[in-house]
């Protein structure tokens, strides 16, 4: 039997079921990942870091919250939450009482452009087919018109005092009972706010470990960070690419970032150098396509080692 337009009745069944799926089910089947990361030096500790990102927080997300309230049963040795908090202006609140028993542990955090603006209502379509717009040497932001500004100084605020430290183009540092880990931090590529010049350098000598941080992880950042010689990058931003293909993989990662390293583990060379690459698949959507098929929400414990 055919519907209109010479559509068969059992395509269109299948494609809505599909849609209750992404949306109804996946959308809500929170996985943690783990993964073992070699990167600290001969008889130094384990470390566990929590990584948390793109929680695109709205109103109302019950199973979101209490799931991410759990995590802090994992008892990490520090958090990482690289970005994108929020999907609704109103959604700082319920972003910290999620939140709330991971800031009770030592942490670290940068923004992404969700937690700046608030998101546009566009054809979802766009995301499959658009390239990225990401660009190099940029000296200025570009006018952010017509957009929903988020009240990202509040949860700014709030991680500040719960003893997070920001990293938007800066470096910071955590101390720990055994050890002392610095970081740099990159404010969010993918609205072209990051100032790579204004931390550039490589890693503290001083220290016991240096990790890079950044929400979108461009090839320039990369590129940036690698040459620098860090033997860790964290990002988010990719959703993993949301919508993946079973036995394929991702169509998109919403950057310049090829899709085979969308999300989790892999490597980056740059400059005669090689980082780790950890790529967060998130544990959100954007609040106007609240849909995930073949990659499940998440977040992440790495389990930091000494190097071979």
């Amino acid at each position: 039997m055919r519907a209109r337009y010479g559509v068969p009745l059992g395509i269109m069944a299948a494609g809505a079921a599909g849609l209750a799926y992404a949306a109804g089910i996946e959308a809500r089947s929170f996985r943690l990942r783990r993964l073992t990361v070699p990167v600290l030096p001969r008889g130094m500790r384990p470390l566990r870091v929590l990584q948390v990102s793109d929680i695109h927080m709205v109103g109302g997300q019950h199973k979101k919250r209490a799931w991410l309230q759990s995590l802090a049963g994992l008892r990490p040795d520090f958090v990482v939450n690289t970005g994108d908090n929020l999907s609704d202006s109103e959604g700082v609140p319920e972003v910290l009482d999620a939140l709330g028993p991971l800031l009770e542990f030592p942490g670290v955090y940068v923004f992404g452009s969700n937690d700046y603006y608030g998101p546009k209502l566009r054809n979802p379509a766009r995301y499959l087919i658009e390239k990225s717009r990401g660009s190099h040497g940029l000296n200025g932001n570009p006018p952010a018109v017509g957009v929903i500004h988020n009240p990202w100084e509040d949860l700014r605020d709030a991680f500040d005092t719960a003893g997070w430290v920001g990293l938007t183009n800066t470096r910071g540092r955590l101390k720990l009972d055994s050890c002392e880990i610095a970081f740099t931090g990159l404010d969010d590529p993918h609205i072209k706010r990051d100032r790579y010049d204004r931390v550039a350098g490589g890693p503290e000598m001083d220290a016991d470990l240096s990790l890079a941080v950044v929400h979108a992880p461009y090839l320039r950042t990369l590129d940036a960070f690698t040459s620098d010689g860090y033997p860790l990058i964290l990002a988010g931003h990719t959703h993993g690419g949301q919508l993946c293909i079973p036995l394929y993989g991702a169509l998109v990662t919403n950057c310049d970032l090829d899709t085979e390293r969308v999300k989790g583990l892999s490597t980056h060379s740059s400059g005669g150098n090689v980082s780790y690459l950890h790529v967060s698949a998130g544990c959100g959507t954007n609040r106007y396509t609240p849909v995930r098929f073949a990659c499940p929400p998440e977040a992440t414990l790495l389990t930091l080692t000494a190097r071979d």
